[in-house]
């Protein structure tokens, strides 16, 4: 039978607890905690860290981790690119010097087997040859040097003028008359442009001179008559046809160029250029 006390309390008997259960949920939770202390010991034990030595790869994927692993990376890379340069240049003076003994030796011998060879070898000989050279080449020069217009007086001087120069000078001739417009351009024109070739041979010579015909001279002045080894290589009749009749230097050294009678200065080796202002210089 349920008891007055049983009959106040009611439905809510279930909300009651009695010093027993809480006892036992003491007990319970007391035991809990026995056990937490000892399991996180055990598992503390077992995850310690070990450390060893580094073998090339990385255990630390942290960025400090990462980045150090990068630095003794490039490090052992520079390590063996110095390693490399230093094996490259011993095997580099290895050979010099095998190479240096190998021609040495092919020296001896032909100093023994050939003195005479061996003289044409040696550094002075070929310095005295080369000296030698250039005289005869400066003396040759010398004698070719032009750098003005040559007036001719006659029809002889003009034959001369072409049959008795060396075979390897250029020879322009201007046919002009007075009077006729381009003519006294032409003359002045190639004063300038025989300056900058001095190696060129330019003349003049009046039509009535060279004993050209009334219609010629009427028609065909002023006119450019290019010869080499007596030899005609260019021949320009009434040139104001080309270059009109005010016209400059500059205009006839273009024409000349263009018509490949005169080698373009540009084109001159500088050793050449040298030599002939050393040669105007001179004179």
């Amino acid at each position: 039978m349920s008891t007055l006390e049983d009959k106040i309390l009611g439905e809510k008997l279930h909300y009651y607890c009695s010093s027993s259960s809480e006892d036992e949920n003491d007990s319970t939770n007391s035991d809990k905690e026995t056990e937490n202390e000892k399991y996180p010991q055990i598992i503390t034990d077992s995850i310690e860290p070990s450390f060893s030595e580094w073998d090339g790869t990385s255990s630390n994927t942290g960025p400090k981790g990462v980045i150090k692993d990068w630095q003794r990376y490039k490090q052992l890379q520079v390590e063996k690119r110095k390693e490399q340069e230093k094996e490259r240049l011993q095997l580099i003076k290895k050979l010099s010097l095998t190479c240096r003994s190998s021609l040495d030796e092919e020296k001896e011998k032909i100093m023994q087997s050939d003195p005479d060879l061996a003289e044409l070898l040696t550094d002075e000989f070929l310095l005295e040859y080369q000296k030698q050279r250039m005289k005869e080449m400066l003396t040759r020069t010398e004698k070719l040097h032009f750098g003005r217009v040559i007036n001719l007086e006659t029809a002889d001087q003009f034959l001369e003028a072409i049959d008795n120069e060396d075979k390897s000078v250029t020879i322009v001739v201007h046919i002009y008359e007075p009077n006729v417009p381009g003519c006294e351009a032409m003359n002045g024109s190639l004063i300038s442009v025989a300056e900058d070739y001095p190696f060129v041979k330019f003349c003049k010579i009046l039509g009535s001179v060279a004993g050209l015909s009334k219609h010629f001279k009427k028609e065909g002045v002023p006119a450019l008559l290019v010869y080499k080894a007596a030899q005609v290589i260019g021949n320009f009749v009434h040139v104001t046809d080309y270059l009109g009749v005010d016209f400059y230097a500059s205009d006839v050294e273009a024409f000349l160029i263009e018509q490949g009678m005169l080698i373009d200065k540009n084109c001159i080796p500088v050793i050449t250029s040298h030599n002939e202002h050393a040669l105007s210089d001179s004179e």
